[in-house]
């Protein structure tokens, strides 16, 4: 065998070495950028829909780099089967032996006319292989970085979500604490009368709480540290009453549970109304023992006294209508 086809041989060799690393090697980078954080947007309803518009495109563009790669992987596998039929026939060209050496000079050149061509023909095969992996590769990137940003969309479409609700129920809260200073039971509603208060026992009408001022009973059931006090967004004062966490909070007056839910500065509150627009508020509470609608009289266990952070406390307003009045004075403070 000639120097010429040995090195054609050798060659042959280390391109096969080359499509063998390929095969095995991913590319450096993706193949396209990520997506990265989208930019705010003041509307809610736009950022929504912004987002899903992303997460439509993403499923496009996966489902379009899926058929590519599938398309893709089929080329290769063709290309790895010509190049095999390929080799073999350069193999078989540069075996010793095979060579035309009694055929004369015309027929050495035209055989090595034939080697060149093959080899040819080889490294073309080659590179065409080349050109496939590294295009797997890299729609392989590419879909392992659509994945990875479906899952942030994901998660800022489940916070935007849960901000949306939020805010709904935000605005849910807002509205039943506002209504439930709007309407009131008025001088002939049917509660349960007073059973008794601190000052001794008295059973007057609901609509008479306005009569019952320096008689209502104290909130908690025990002694406590009343400090003045007042929460954000209210025009008057209120009281902290600073007892232990769990201590009972019960009912100053008869009336009905216009409000029982957590709302605000005020955490987990309790509004009543006493009938001829007077309420009695009750928050920081750690639990809520009644509901919505329902009758109670004085002494009443209406929850329990919570702790926000600040130590626990019960807060206490009355209010006539939607205004804050001075609490101390109704309590015989």
């Amino acid at each position: 065998m000639s120097a010429r086809a040995a090195r054609l041989g050798r060659r042959f060799g280390r391109l096969a070495a080359v499509v063998a690393a390929l095969s095995s090697t991913a590319l450096a980078g993706p193949l396209r950028g990520s997506l990265g954080p989208m930019a705010p947007s003041d509307d809610p309803a736009l950022a929504v829909a912004m987002l899903d518009r992303r997460i439509a495109d993403i499923d496009f563009e996966e489902q379009t780099d899926k058929t590519e790669l599938s398309r893709t992987a089929t080329e290769v596998a063709v290309a790895k089967t010509r190049l095999v039929v390929h080799g073999r026939a350069f193999y078989k060209l540069t075996r010793a032996g095979l060579l035309p050496v009694g055929g004369g000079f015309e027929a050495l050149v035209s055989h090595a006319m034939h080697v060149e061509r093959a080899k040819r023909v080889l490294v073309a095969d080659l590179q065409d292989e080349q050109h496939l992996d590294a295009r797997a590769d890299e729609l392989g990137r590419a879909l392992e970085r659509l994945a990875r940003d479906r899952v942030d969309l994901a998660t800022q479409r489940q916070a935007m979500d849960a901000a949306r609700l939020a805010a709904q129920d935000q605005l849910r809260r807002q509205a039943a604490f506002d209504r439930a200073f709007e309407t009131s039971s008025g001088a002939g509603a049917d509660y349960i009368p007073v059973s008794g208060g601190a000052g001794g026992p008295i059973d007057p009408p609901t609509s008479a709480f306005a009569s019952a001022r320096g008689r209502l009973l104290f909130p908690l059931a025990g002694r406590a540290d009343v400090r003045p006090a007042r929460r954000e967004g209210t025009d008057g004062p209120g009281l902290e009453l600073h007892a232990p966490a769990g201590t009972v909070v019960r009912a100053v007056f008869a009336g009905r549970v216009a409000f029982a839910d957590r709302y605000g500065p005020y955490g987990r509150i309790v509004i009543l109304d006493h009938g001829s627009h007077y309420f009695t508020v009750s928050g920081n509470l750690d639990q809520i023992d009644v509901r919505i609608g329902q009758d109670v009289s004085a002494g009443d266990r209406i929850g329990t006294v919570g702790d926000d952070g600040a130590g626990p406390m019960l807060y206490f307003e009355v209010r006539q209508g939607s205004q804050t009045v001075a609490p101390a004075s109704w309590l015989g403070l």
